[in-house]
């Protein structure tokens, strides 16, 4: 087919048009994504909507799905993880897609095997297993283990019981091990070194989620504490949630809310005193943990009034009870019948207690993807924290050396809250906004609202301010207006919110232009 010169031109001008169309309607997609009416509150100002993102995992502290590791584990560990079958979508999945905190729950021997050796330098399983997390964007979070019942060997470095701590036999298998009497004075000093140089190591909250600052007791619930003397309960307890707390001053700290807490028992009902005990350390900031959620016989109301009286105070970490390889799970009062039913016992547990974090614990993850997916979406969702401003004002034009007026109003989309109040944070995520460079999206003014706290930020009730920074030393200009929750240690963002629409490479989310005269 032959085309005229003049028909060759209508055709490329039809092209021309038809592409000029196109981008016109993206910008125009655009522009109403970022779409201003003026506010008639404040004079030059101007309103702007924004639509929330509820899907996305967003990789914040204290929040989310956490994935338990081991120093243990075997070499496919991570390959299984990087390959996890989710039949409802008919594909594999990587874990790290869903979970941003590694938890390793660790004997104090593998991490000091002897004096003044520490397994993160030595260990090579150790450093893999980290190293490997790390590669795939998770912080860490552990718990150091001393008592050695139930264990394969002693989890208390034999350089202890070496230099004279008192302590005592069990049988675990077919082997006798040993362990220490928390209230022995060689033990402390040991451990007391230890604790200062693990701080050293991880007291970096770019590295590290949460601690469980206290270890002691059987498989480190802080429970089933054997003492040398039981009156040395609270003294103990004390001493070690101090030591922590003394050396992981930038960390949250976690404890088991248990109803015997310190105790040499198992289980019975409440000890009166153990809220006490708790309470010493929740006020320290330690945050709340509990390591049987969906265990209906040992999860009760003692434990549902403790999570709900410190409900958005401190925020709280499940972990499942079933090991459901290992338990007859029919027991439960709730007479589950199949595994799908733990796990919607224990998600139902924790939305329940408001929790910010759950747990893909070794040999139970397989079963949230393969038996309630739908529910890692959910708690993805809704679980933990998802702060949003749906509406804020500011002005199109601003003059250096006068004051103008922000008004901002903030949403939390989970069921959870963000703990900027526990005293490691300090309140020290804010709410800023700054002028960004056009092309480079670079800061060039920045302003903080003192005044804003995502701890107060609840679902179902938006919490508005007021800012009225003073503006000076800004070139003129036209730069963009942006928005963050920044970490004001060093004003960068902090906390990732969920927002559809620009958000830069440093974590700004960009509104609209302004001019600078």
């Amino acid at each position: 087919m032959k085309f005229s010169n003049i028909n060759l031109l209508s055709w490329l001008l039809i092209v021309i048009l038809s592409c000029s169309s196109l981008a016109y309607c993206s910008d125009n997609k655009k522009i109403k994504n970022k779409k201003t009416v003026a506010d008639n509150s404040i004079p030059g100002n101007y309103i702007i909507n924004v639509e929330p993102e509820t899907q996305k995992m967003l990789r914040n502290p204290l929040t989310g799905w956490v994935l338990y590791g081991s120093a243990t584990a075997k070499p496919d560990f991570w390959d299984k993880y990087d390959n996890i079958n989710v039949p409802s979508l008919g594909k594999s999945v990587r874990i790290s897609d869903y979970a941003h905190t590694f938890y390793i729950r660790i004997s104090w021997a593998i991490l000091n095997p002897a004096e003044d050796v520490y397994g993160w330098d030595t260990d090579e399983k150790l450093k893999w297993m980290i190293d490997n997390a790390r590669q795939r964007g998770m912080r860490l979070a552990f718990r150091v283990v001393v008592d050695s019942r139930d264990k394969r060997q002693d989890f208390t470095p034999g350089f202890v019981k070496d230099a004279g701590a008192k302590g005592y036999e069990s049988k675990s298998g077919n082997r006798m091990v040993w362990s220490p009497y928390p209230d022995d004075a060689v033990f402390q000093k040991k451990y007391e070194k230890f604790i200062k140089a693990f701080a050293q190591k991880f007291n970096d909250p770019d590295i590290v989620d949460f601690i469980d600052g206290y270890g002691l007791g059987k498989w480190g619930e802080a429970h089933s504490v054997r003492y040398e003397n039981d009156s040395n309960r609270e003294a103990v307890f004390k001493w070690v949630v101090d030591l922590y707390s003394n050396n992981f001053t930038k960390i949250p700290l976690a404890i088991n809310y248990h109803r015997l807490v310190a105790t040499p028992k198992d289980w019975d009902k409440p000890d009166p005193y153990s809220e006490t005990l708790l309470e010493y350390a929740f006020n320290k900031g330690y945050i709340l943990r509990h390591d049987a959620f969906g265990m209906t016989g040992y999860y009760q109301q003692w434990e549902k009034d403790l999570a709900s009286k410190w409900k958005y105070i401190r925020p709280i970490i499940m972990e499942g009870g079933w090991v459901t390889k290992q338990h007859t799970i029919a027991l439960d009062p709730r007479e589950y019948k199949s595994i799908k039913d733990v796990r919607e016992g224990e998600f139902y547990d924790s939305k329940e207690a408001h929790v910010n974090m759950m747990d893909f614990r070794i040999n139970e993850t397989e079963s949230w993807f393969e038996d309630t997916y739908p529910l890692v979406e959910e708690f993805i969702a809704e679980g933990g924290y998802r702060l949003y401003p749906d509406q804020l004002s500011l002005p199109k034009a601003v003059k250096n050396g006068t004051q103008i007026e922000i008004t901002h109003r903030w949403n939390n989309l989970g069921w959870g809250y963000c703990p900027n109040n526990i005293p490691q944070w300090n309140y020290k995520y804010k709410v800023a906004f700054a002028l960004l460079d056009k092309q480079t999206k670079d800061v060039k003014a920045i302003y903080v609202d003192d005044n804003s706290d995502p701890s107060k930020w609840l679902k179902g009730t938006p919490t508005s301010y007021t800012f009225t920074p003073y503006v000076k030393d800004v070139s003129k200009g036209t730069y963009l207006w942006a928005v963050a929750i920044i970490d004001t240690t060093n004003n960068t963002k902090g906390i990732d919110i969920s927002v559809k629409g620009d958000i830069t490479s440093s974590g700004w989310f960009t509104l609209f232009e302004a001019t600078v005269k």
